[in-house]
């Protein structure tokens, strides 16, 4: 376990379980569409989530990335919404988008990435989340495909970070307040 981890929240084990789990309630869902399916990752956190997702979908899908941020340095938002990438095609009204997400706090930056995308024309849009933190919604809203509800920890790994270490992670871990408090 990396020094920095107090304690693994969700094993390696687990995590496939989920994945699998999740892929398996997306595919029954899309299975009859005639639109296109488009997973859109929203960098960086969710790539390895995003990666291990779209090995487990049995559907023709596409993918895209989007770069959005309300954090800055560090542990705390600034609760403004930043697109640094944003997502253009001309197939929207054709296209079903499935955002992929790595966590959500707040529930701001999912919120109105779904509205953004409704309002540039998608055919639909739907949110999957790997890890969800309820106690720290801050407007209403629910994904649409959870992983896991956690409580209120910093968690790290498997894509999640804290000043862009810990990614590599396999695991998500609870990392150790005094690691980010100072």
């Amino acid at each position: 376990m990396n020094k920095d981890v107090e304690s693994i929240l969700i094993s390696e084990e687990e995590i496939a379980k989920i994945v699998q789990d999740i892929s398996a309630k997306i595919t029954n869902d899309y299975k009859n569409r005639n639109t296109k399916l488009l997973l859109l990752c929203i960098l960086k956190g969710s790539v390895v989530f995003m990666g291990d997702l779209m090995k487990h979908i049995d559907l023709p899908l596409e993918i895209d990335f989007m770069k959005v941020s309300s954090y800055g340095s560090g542990s705390k938002s600034t609760g403004n919404i930043n697109i640094m990438l944003d997502l253009r095609r001309d197939d929207l009204s054709d296209t079903d988008i499935l955002i992929v997400e790595d966590i959500i706090d707040s529930g701001k930056t999912l919120s109105f990435l779904s509205e953004y995308l409704t309002l540039k024309g998608a055919k639909s849009v739907k949110t999957v989340t790997l890890l969800d933190k309820p106690d720290r919604r801050e407007v209403d809203f629910t994904p649409d495909y959870t992983g896991k509800v956690i409580p209120d920890e910093f968690v790290v790994g498997y894509g999640l970070d804290y000043d862009e270490k810990y990614r590599a992670l396999p695991y998500v871990g609870i990392l150790k307040r005094e690691v980010y408090s100072n």
